[in-house]
């Protein structure tokens, strides 16, 4: 029990350090919960329930596997997000007149991310499992260099967040399980973006010793950074159909989270210091974790095949605004998303050489949420299609090791983003950020699973 107890303390900790993902589902979801289930895109996800991280994708699946079963997992993603500047412009006070913006393209947006998880199952009853999963289910980092074109729109967004999650299952015959799981979600935000003083102190017409007045060359940083946890839970069913086929029906339920933090502003020159949408204070933050429903199937053909497919509906259209309430009285500041409900379809099959060896191949279309007028250089997503290959060996009596690799392949992604300068200013003074994003996400996992 101690060692038990030692295991688990240490993967929170070690989930802690690492949940800066970058989001290889769309949107900035994370699927990438098992090793085993990367090699087949994840498809089957619901129904397959080859091991304990059956916890996340279908509680219910607990109730096919026997004892007591440790499940470690680690995933290397390494996006990449490169624009090609298309014209970006900003306009030029007092007039108003559109000039070229300044800056490179900002580099590669993404970077390299580890996201670990852990499941833990046990005996209750004849018919009843316990387990506990540690995981990540969201995760986002983009992050642009320094004086790149874009920044008055972005320079970092981040997004942290990790999940605890109790679940149970109840065997009630042959043929059907169930399961139910709560999740008590940690989730941690930072965005940033330059400010063009510049321009604000050239339309203010403030002295320059006070206000220095050329715009994109004096900029300071936006930084606003909250936290939060909250609760969600999660439901599944799994029945088998006939001998060799299994059907499974999950859902998680949306987690709705008010992040508290604060705002924070750099450079501000003298004469703009005592101004509200100036000023360093706390802020609140309201964002929707979105829910999840899938269907699964699973089906045996033979000794060697099994074949398995998925639909997974994701509902983040609750994603319609980012607004953020500034507790000194100061404007709010609305970023319209107008984010819609996305499809993830998935197939894959899995072949066993033999009692020790298996492959696993899979391929998955992933819709983005984000429409093409909405698109922001924060999350600057579009379709994916993944291609997915794995393996599993068994290296001892209770010991199974497995490796996956996904490259997801993903459409160019446009963008034509107009932000005003500041909220204080005629609507005409702008920054546009035109160009196309060139972007690809690469995945590495290894699993390794232990049954007492």
């Amino acid at each position: 029990m101690q060692l038990k107890r030692t295991v688990i303390a240490g993967c929170v900790m070690a989930a802690l350090a690492a949940i800066s993902g970058n989001a290889a589902a769309s949107g900035f979801a994370l699927i990438e919960q098992s090793a085993s289930g990367l090699g087949n895109a994840y498809a089957g996800g619901a129904a397959s329930a080859e091991d304990a991280s059956t916890i996340f994708f279908n509680p219910a699946g607990m109730s096919l596997i026997k004892g007591r079963q440790l499940v470690l997992a680690g995933h290397a993603i390494k996006p990449s997000a490169k624009l090609t500047n298309q014209g970006s412009t900003t306009a030029s006070p007092p007039a108003g007149a559109p000039v070229a913006l300044g800056g490179g393209d900002g580099g590669d947006a993404g970077d390299l991310a580890l996201v670990p998880n852990l499941y833990y199952l046990m005996d209750v009853n004849q018919q009843v499992k316990f387990g506990f999963a540690v995981n990540v289910p969201f995760g986002l980092k983009t992050e642009y260099d320094n004086g790149w074109v874009g920044r008055y729109q972005a320079l970092k967004s981040e997004i942290q967040t990790i999940n605890l999650n109790p679940s149970v299952s109840y065997k009630v015959n042959e043929t059907v399980s169930l399961g139910a799981g709560v999740s008590y979600q940690y989730i941690k935000g930072e965005l940033t973006k330059a400010i063009d003083f510049g321009s604000i102190c050239t339309f203010a017409g403030a002295p320059a010793g006070v206000c220095p007045n050329t715009p994109q060359l004096n900029d300071g940083v936006f930084k606003l950074t909250g936290n939060d946890w909250s609760w969600g839970y999660n439901l599944g069913a799994l029945f088998q159909v006939g001998q060799d086929t299994r059907v499974g029906v999950a859902y998680r339920s949306r987690v709705d989270h008010e992040l508290s933090g604060d705002a924070t502003y750099t450079n501000v020159p003298v004469a703009l210091a005592a101004s509200p949408s100036l000023t360093n204070t706390g802020v609140t933050l309201n964002i929707t974790m979105p829910e999840t429903l899938s269907v699964s199937a699973a089906s045996q053909l033979g000794q060697k095949w099994t074949v398995m497919g998925d639909v997974t509906r994701t509902g983040w259209s609750k994603l319609q605004e980012l607004r953020v309430r500034f507790a000194n009285g100061a404007a709010d500041n609305v970023t319209p998303e107008n984010w819609k409900d996305t499809y993830r379809f998935s197939v894959g099959a899995t072949y066993q050489y033999n009692d020790v060896w298996k492959s696993r191949i899979g391929v998955a279309f992933d819709q983005t949420p984000v429409p093409d007028q909405y698109r922001t250089p924060r999350v600057p997503d579009n379709d994916r299609t993944w291609l997915s290959f794995g393996a599993s060996c068994k290296a001892s009596q209770g010991g199974v090791i497995d490796f996956g690799y996904a490259h997801l392949f993903v459409k160019d992604a446009p963008i034509n983003k107009t932000e005003g300068i500041a909220s204080s200013l005629p609507a005409g003074l702008t920054e546009t950020l035109r160009g196309n994003y060139n972007n690809s996400v690469d995945i590495l996992s290894v699993q390794y699973t232990h049954s007492f």
